[in-house]
Order: structure tokens, then C-alpha cells, then sequence
């Protein structure tokens, strides 16, 4: 048995508009993958986000970047994670081969459950992982109101 689906022409337009992003990068404005070559212009570093009982936990794979290459910011409930990688000079040695690591700036945006303390949120930063700590709010309790 067949069910009725409402046509949303916004939801079709949604896909038209990312099918042509799609096509027009991979045809027109990025390198594309000949033999297993990767874009060397764009980068997004790797990051898992998770929960546990008393707090959020961002962990961001940052490998080839020092501390001062990175920024973390909070404004308006928006983590911001971003940074850049600096293109290194080409080694001009007999036996290389290819390039395939990515280099550039990186620019990840996260939004927050309301009510946090953002004095409490933790980052730290040992071996090309970035892990940021984000304390859950504590949950507000119920307040009894007296009738007059």
C-alpha cells in the first residue's frame, strides 16, 4: 500500500540548489581527485562531539598546528573553532612523489544549550587533539509560589 506524500516545493528546491553546489565545485572551482589526489585548499579538521552525564566534550583533530594557530570562541551560544595551517615550503628531493595533506584555514561553528557558563568551559590541547570541555548547565529547579 502505497502512502500519500504532500509535494513541498521548498524541500525540492532545497535539493535542486545542493545538487547544483555539488555539481558546480566538483566541475568548475575545486581540483578535482585524479589518481588519489586530494583538494589541497580546503581543510576541516576531523571532530567528534559527544555527551556525557555532566558535560559536553568537542574533541577536534588538529595534527601539524601549535597552540597559537588556533582560536576557540564563544559568542552568543556559537563555539567557534578555527584556525589555519600553513602550506609548507615543497621539498625539491629526489623521491618525492606527491602531496596529499591539506593545508589552509579551518572554520567550525558549534551551538550550545542555553544557560551555560562559559567560565567553566576547559580547553586543552596535547598532540594534535584539541579537547574542549562544556559543563552542562545546571538544571533549574522549580520554584514554589505562595498564594496570597
Amino acid at each position: 500500500m502505497m502512502n500519500l506524500v504532500r509535494w513541498n516545493p521548498l524541500r525540492e528546491m532545497a535539493t535542486l540548489h545542493q545538487g547544483l553546489d555539488r555539481w558546480f565545485d566538483d566541475s568548475f572551482f575545486t581540483p578535482r581527485r585524479w589518481n588519489g589526489e586530494t583538494n589541497l585548499k580546503t581543510w576541516n579538521p576531523a571532530v567528534d562531539l559527544y555527551e556525557e552525564s555532566d558535560r559536553f566534550v568537542i574533541k577536534a583533530e588538529l595534527p601539524g598546528l601549535d597552540r597559537k594557530d588556533i582560536e576557540v570562541d564563544l559568542n552568543d551560544r556559537v563555539l567557534t573553532l578555527k584556525g589555519e595551517r600553513s602550506f609548507e615550503n615543497e621539498v625539491k628531493e629526489d623521491g618525492y612523489y606527491r602531496k596529499e595533506r591539506a593545508f589552509g584555514k579551518f572554520h567550525r561553528a558549534f551551538t550550545l544549550p542555553a544557560n551555560l557558563n562559559a567560565d567553566e568551559i576547559k580547553a586543552e590541547f596535547k598532540d594534535g587533539l584539541l579537547t574542549i570541555n562544556i559543563p552542562k548547565p545546571e538544571e533549574e529547579k522549580p520554584k514554589q509560589i505562595t498564594i496570597h
